[in-house]
């Protein structure tokens, strides 16, 4: 990044020097490339623009660029292990990251700022362009909702950042200090509010994978519930579960969302395997999604679960998954009878695999075992290997199976003390309805508000089990400092290595030294 700041610094010298000439032929104004002047002229270029908005999700700071970057922040939690620290996830796992050490860091701040540039530029440079006044401010609508969105990113990791909503500029924003957190959030809202008022419930042909009114929706519905939880409560001693009030928030932006589905198409796909198979791409549980495909723009999802597996699952997430009605555990049979969903996610020693039967230590070394989740690669033999790095299959950044849990969760959070009302009612009938689409028998009534909290926990963990998610759920609920610290386990039983989580500073990410090192006010 330095690089690219001081060749940015040696043009502009270059230009300084360049205006100081007394001939009339620099005075012409290019026409072999776009400038800022002659860019923003037509529909086409806005689109063009737009589209460069959402390139940055496949950046390797969001969730791929190479690195297949969401799948390994499973390897932060007790999930997953990272023996290489790739991105740096090894040592936020290890509780020994600096700001310096974890290239994530970075990576995300960079990314971040760079979609939200685009985004501000789009939003200022848009309106003269002679075109469609509805397509125009349908446009406007999908920036404001990327935009949110990497202000997500930035506020959920980093908290308090620079809150910038105008074009890039390096003279007035290269040395602002950080916003604090709560006013990024409420623009977050603010920018969710007004997409969702303006974007279609969905799309059809070539649209399809523009952000609609559900994602907005649903994308706030996220940032409340993470607002809402007890990461950004814990001074509230009455509610040491989070605020009631953000949690009956939350519920409610989830139920606009639910309140959708009929017309946006929302429902749980019937398989849980194939939902993450190219086939069933932008299916109706999906609700927004980077888009990826191969070979032009794929991702390192199939090398990343079949080679690299440096997001090895370990002893503990087998464990976590429930045996299935009317059969309990067998030593003897340590992965017969589990939740279908664990056959549907992992690999395990004595599975097959690519046509072969698996062992502790072949082919997955690391800890015995693999992720067949978001890779084309399962049981049959499949030599289709000449495209890794380039999958096809889209990454679900938001699927109707979370609007479900976060809405559980919310709902429950929100009682004043459980019983069979309407509400109680809800929250059963939205964690059954993703147990039983798994093959799993429906939670009884009857349970405390403590135990269904745990319960929605659980399911939470299974469900979207390396998909990345698993690592924000154990912050926001302040669970790390208690999963985080100890031994983690391979298949056979045997350690690894110890994890250690210092609840006073590893819950939130840590400024990257090359942001302090150009701007010392976000210290």
């Amino acid at each position: 990044m330095r690089n690219l700041i001081n060749l940015n610094i040696y043009i502009l010298v270059l230009l300084i020097g360049f205006s100081s000439c007394t001939t009339n032929d620099l005075d012409i104004k290019p026409e072999d490339r776009y400038t800022d002047e002659n860019f923003w002229i037509s529909e086409k270029n806005a689109d063009a623009a737009l589209s460069g908005c959402y390139a940055v999700l496949k950046n390797q700071g969001m969730f791929d660029g190479g690195q297949a970057t969401i799948l390994l922040e499973e390897t932060a939690t007790p999930n997953a292990y990272n023996y290489t620290n790739r991105m740096g996830y090894g040592v936020i796992a290890q509780g020994t990251q600096t700001n310096s050490n974890a290239a994530i860091f970075n990576a995300r701040w960079f990314d971040s700022y760079r979609g939200i540039g685009r985004c501000n530029n789009l939003l200022a440079k848009i309106e003269p362009i002679p075109m469609d006044v509805g397509l125009k401010n349908r446009m406007k609508a999908e920036a404001k909702f990327l935009r949110a969105f990497y202000y997500s990113m930035l506020s959920t990791y980093f908290g308090a950042v620079p809150l910038i909503l105008d074009p890039p500029d390096i003279e007035s924003q290269s040395k602002l200090p950080r916003t604090p957190r709560a006013e990024v959030v409420q623009q977050i809202i603010k920018d969710l509010d007004e997409a969702a008022a303006i974007l279609p419930p969905l799309y059809t042909g070539n649209n399809i994978g523009r952000a609609t009114k559900g994602a907005a929706l649903a994308l706030k519905a996220r940032v409340l519930v993470f607002e809402a939880s007890p990461l950004n409560n814990s001074g509230n001693v009455n509610n040491p579960t989070g605020d009631v009030q953000k949690w009956q928030l939350a519920a409610n932006a989830c139920k606009a969302v639910i309140d959708l589905a009929p017309e946006a198409g929302y429902d749980l796909f019937g398989n849980y395997r194939q939902l993450f198979l190219p086939a069933n791409e932008n299916s109706k549980e999906c609700v927004f999604d980077v888009q990826f495909k191969a070979p032009e723009q794929g991702s390192s999802f199939d090398v990343e679960n079949r080679q690299w597996n440096d997001n090895a699952p370990l002893q503990d997430l087998i464990d976590a998954y429930e045996m299935q009605p009317g059969f309990t555990y067998n030593p003897a049979q340590p992965y017969a009878n589990r939740d279908p969903r664990m056959y549907q996610t992992l690999v395990f020693p004595g599975d097959t695999y690519m046509g072969a039967v698996t062992t502790h230590s072949s082919p997955f070394k690391n800890t015995g075992y693999g992720v067949k989740k978001y890779s084309i690669y399962d049981t049959e033999a499949n030599s289709n290997i000449l495209n890794e790095g380039r999958s096809e299959t889209n990454y679900m950044i938001i699927r109707y199976a979370d609007v479900l849990l976060m809405y559980a969760e919310a709902m429950n959070e929100a009682l004043a003390a459980p019983g069979d009302d309407m509400n109680t009612t809800n929250i059963y009938s939205a964690v059954n309805k993703v147990r039983q689409r798994a093959g799993m028998s429906a939670i009884p009534t009857g349970r405390t508000k403590d135990q269904m909290r745990e319960i929605i926990r659980k399911e939470r963990r299974i469900e979207f089990a390396c998909e990345g998610m698993y690592y924000n759920d154990i912050r926001r609920w302040r669970t790390a400092e208690i999963v985080m610290n100890g031994l983690i386990y391979n298949s056979t039983g045997l350690p690894i290595l110890r994890r250690t989580f210092n609840a006073a500073k590893n819950y939130w990410w840590l400024i990257p030294l090359a942001q302090l090192d150009l701007n010392p006010n976000l210290r």
